[in-house]
């Protein structure tokens, strides 16, 4: 029995990267064996133990073949005759296919360590291309390591336009598909991920409703970049660099959907987009499954961003409106990501990176005016029911009006 580091441990170790999950894969030992030494199977398709100890897993070193169609159409083969070469090469790419002994010897046979030097995302064999979900990992790996200055080989990047227009992207679950989109999200360079999809195909299969902004023209005088694709990977590039959460990341990449769907006769100008849109983000949102939190803010990014831009502007009565339609009162974090999501829309604009954005502060202290209303002594005066719900409309408009006219002034 022979043990091995394998995998984003090593390749994050010869990069100088902290390295947090650590995989093993076990040579020369059978399921037996695994657990008469206290480990704890958990793989339902193929060999994999819990550590008795560090809880960390532990594989048998195994071989795949093709069976169906999608991720998870694959047999596995795993005996003690299995080599660790013949483990390695059925990784996804170069960089995740080195491993180290307990002496840190390197065993290396597809030149990862090469492709690291060169920085280079390259498929270690032509078995990538039989798992659609790959296309997925390469471009979030690409998210990843484009700060570092790595890009994706054009042999690979050929190999994901096969599997793009092959049919097998559409056999992905929503949920192995969420994981890779929502851990590529919260990567350094989010847009990155969003672009290597475009490059391969592979947007237009998984999110048609994002790949149909590119192209699309937006007026000069407020988009600087014109191009609205171009316009929401910088929304996105904002909020990735203002440390975001993926619930408004994810608001911040299906914002604009509506725009896609504009006549060529009225361009540049999108008249209602963010009520056309809502059709498309709810279609996105059930595709992948998006947790509910990350499909609410969607909807209400994209049907009230501009009432966020237009802020200042807004008659007391529709400021309410847009507060109620927050529930700021019991779910005031929700209505702080819209402001965020806002913001990020405004400063993905080229040349507009760094302006101030005084509708955030203006939009917070509204809420906080209309939260002051207090209802108890509505209570006292005899309002119930849906009298007193009119009662505090009344109020909280009121205190509206007070704020606006404060903040005018």
């Amino acid at each position: 029995m022979q043990i091995y580091k394998v995998g984003g441990a090593v390749r994050d170790r010869l990069l100088g990267k902290p390295v947090t999950d650590i995989d093993w894969v076990v040579v020369g030992a059978t399921t037996e064996e695994m657990l008469a030494k206290g480990f704890r199977p958990v793989g339902a398709d193929f060999p994999v133990f819990l550590h008795p100890k560090s809880g960390e897993e532990y594989a048998l070193a195994r071989t795949e073949r093709k069976s169906g169609r999608g991720y998870g159409g694959f047999t596995f083969h795993a005996s003690p005759e299995v080599t660790l070469e013949e483990d390695l090469i059925r990784r996804d790419l170069t960089i995740n296919a080195m491993a180290e002994d307990n002496l840190q010897n390197l065993t290396d046979p597809y030149h990862g360590q090469q492709d690291l030097e060169n920085r280079l995302l390259r498929h270690v064999s032509p078995a990538f291309a039989e798992d659609p979900l790959r296309v997925l990992r390469v471009a979030r790996f690409a998210a990843r390591y484009a700060a570092l200055g790595f890009t994706v080989a054009p042999e690979t990047l050929d190999l994901m336009r096969q599997l793009s227009e092959s049919g097998e992207l559409e056999a992905l679950t929503a949920e192995r598909s969420w994981k890779e989109i929502s851990r590529a999200l919260m990567e350094d360079q989010p847009q990155v991920f969003i672009e290597v999809l475009r490059e391969c195909g592979a947007l237009k299969v998984l999110m048609p409703e994002v790949d149909a902004l590119f192209g699309v023209p937006q007026p000069e005088a407020h988009h600087p970049e014109i191009d609205t694709g171009v316009h929401t990977l910088s929304v996105l590039e904002q909020a990735a660099r203002h440390k975001q959460p993926l619930t408004v990341r994810w608001a911040c990449l299906l914002h604009d959907l509506g725009k896609g769907l504009t006549p060529e006769e009225e361009w540049p100008r999108h008249i209602a987009h963010e009520h056309k849109g809502l059709k498309l983000i709810k279609a996105v949102n059930e595709r992948f499954k998006a947790p509910k939190d990350c499909q609410e803010l969607a909807l209400l990014v994209g049907k009230y961003h501009t009432h966020g831009h237009r802020a200042l502007e807004l008659k007391p009565s529709t400021l309410l409106e847009l507060l109620q339609s927050f529930d700021v009162y019991r779910r005031p974090q929700r209505f702080e990501e819209f402001i965020a999501a806002c913001e990020m829309d405004a400063r993905g604009r080229k040349g507009l990176e760094q302006r101030s954005y005084p509708q955030a502060d203006y939009l917070r202290g509204a809420a906080n005016a209309a939260r002051t209303v207090a209802v108890q002594p509505l209570l006292e005066n005899g309002f119930k029911g849906p009298e007193l719900g009119e009662a505090i409309k009344r109020e909280r408009l009121k205190a509206l009006k007070t704020y606006k006219e404060a903040a005018s002034a």
